[in-house]
């Protein structure tokens, strides 16, 4: 016969007095966040929306700070996630009541995060490899329901805004990051959708995409189906480097990238790779098919689409400051 384990046996993990510490910390947890409100000035935006993302710096250790500190900041940043994603989540259930079936299905209110190496697609899939330089978003799984039933056709695709009101402020990017200066007044963004695994009311776009909307993780954007972008008959790019317009094919290699996208949005920065470097391009102009009307999207997938290059961002020459002595005066 087995024998039986006894409680002289079992390692004394528990003892009184760590019991007791730890109840006093745990007991005394609603006392130190009402101290910590009362002491920490109130967010610019009172929305509920709005999540704060110093709210998980820094991070305490628990051997140096102590057990109250550790347990008081893992408290306050789950709460902070938690009350985000409750606002989302009755913001999309509202909606849901009040709109026909299919439109309940083909929008929702969303928390993004950025795409990483772990929805890389595995080898022999088109999008290997491609995470950071296409246009592709893990999107939950209404939006798959929204394509059946709306017979969308390929390629599909999404609009991702910022909402007034709800958004937290633009990211400022410095001068030197890889962003169209013109996206700074970037509210919308199009692409294609990567998979349909994201949790719901939740998002996670390529890194390029929050640059141009200047969004954050955590931020609250709206999403929705979209099947009357036009489709491209020309596209205008300025690479930040000069040193890809010197590639023996570059055409070729422009060619072939931008089969990751589905769409382009005027005014956007989108990155390209080239035999381990990372290329970037500014789009300047996109012109619809059949009349060459400019637009602020276009899908670029199955169209015939004429790219070209524009001269390269570090060959220009930097804008003269104006005197405040040369006002004519």
């Amino acid at each position: 016969h087995r024998r039986q384990p006894t409680a002289t046996m079992m390692p004394n993990l528990f003892s009184p007095s760590l019991a007791a510490v730890l109840l006093l910390a745990i007991a005394s947890i609603p006392s130190a966040l009402s101290s910590t409100a009362a002491s920490t000035p109130t967010s610019s935006s009172s929305s509920p929306f709005y999540y704060d993302p110093t709210s998980q710096y820094p991070t305490p250790s628990l051997f140096r700070s102590g057990v109250l500190p550790f347990l008081t900041q893992k408290w306050n940043h789950a709460q902070s996630i938690a009350l985000l994603e409750q606002a989302v989540e009755d913001h999309n259930a509202e909606y849901v009541a009040t709109s026909s079936p299919l439109d309940a299905i083909c929008y929702r209110r969303c928390i993004v995060l950025p795409l990483d190496e772990r929805f890389d697609p595995p080898m022999g899939v088109f999008s290997h490899g491609h995470v950071d330089t296409g246009d592709k978003m893990s999107l939950s799984r209404n939006f798959w329901d929204a394509i059946a039933k709306s017979k969308a056709e390929v390629p599909w695709l999404f609009e991702v805004s910022r909402v007034c009101g709800v958004t937290s402020p633009r990211v400022i990017l410095p001068t030197n990051e890889h962003h169209h200066p013109s996206s700074a007044n970037l509210s919308r963004a199009v692409g294609g959708a990567l998979d349909f695994r994201s949790p719901n009311n939740y998002a996670f776009l390529p890194r390029w995409m929050f640059s141009a909307l200047g969004l954050r993780p955590r931020d609250v954007v709206d999403i929705r189906l979209v099947t009357k972008t036009p489709p491209g008959s020309a596209v205008r790019l300025r690479p930040h480097s000069s040193a890809f317009v010197n590639i023996g094919n570059h055409q070729a290699v422009l060619e072939t990238e931008l089969k990751h996208y589905s769409a382009l949005t005027l005014g956007s920065t989108i990155p390209f790779d080239y035999r381990g470097e990372r290329y970037y391009f500014d789009v300047v102009d996109l012109r619809s098919a059949p009349r060459g009307e400019r637009v602020p999207m276009a899908k670029v997938q199955d169209c015939d689409i004429a790219a070209e290059f524009v001269r390269a961002r570090d060959q220009m020459k930097p804008k003269k400051k104006k005197r405040s002595g040369d006002d004519g005066n």
